[in-house]
Formats: structure tokens, sequence, C-alpha cells
């Protein structure tokens, strides 16, 4: 199921349309702006901070003194 060729287009046309030739450039570069901070802060997500890390370091070496 996706988005086909046919869905795509039928987008851009109703972007031009209500943006205007003008102000559509502009949209396109602030959504793809927008889309790059929002993978960035997902995949800053998925890696643990520095205390996280020293937390599962401390841990760890507890088990390994006991």
């Amino acid at each position: 199921m996706g988005i086909g060729p046919m869905e795509i287009v039928i987008v851009a046309l109703i972007a031009l349309i209500v943006l205007g030739p003008k102000k559509l450039p502009d949209a396109g570069r602030s959504l793809g702006k927008g889309l790059r901070e929002f993978k960035g802060a997902l995949s800053s997500k998925d890696e643990p901070d520095d205390a996280e890390i020293e937390r599962r370091v401390e841990a760890a070496s507890a088990r390994q003194a006991a």
C-alpha cells in the first residue's frame, strides 16, 4: 500500500495551486529542513546519554566486584 506516483503528482499539484510557484521552493526547503531535524532528534534519542553510560558502567563494575 504506500504512496504511488499518481498520489505524489496530485499532492504536488495541490501544493503548487495553494502556495504558488514563488513560495513552493521555500516551502520545500522548510519541509526538508524540518524532516532532517526530526530524523536527527529520533536518532539521538536512540543513543544513550552520558549519565546513562555512567550508570551502566557503575552497574557492571558493581557486578564484577560482587
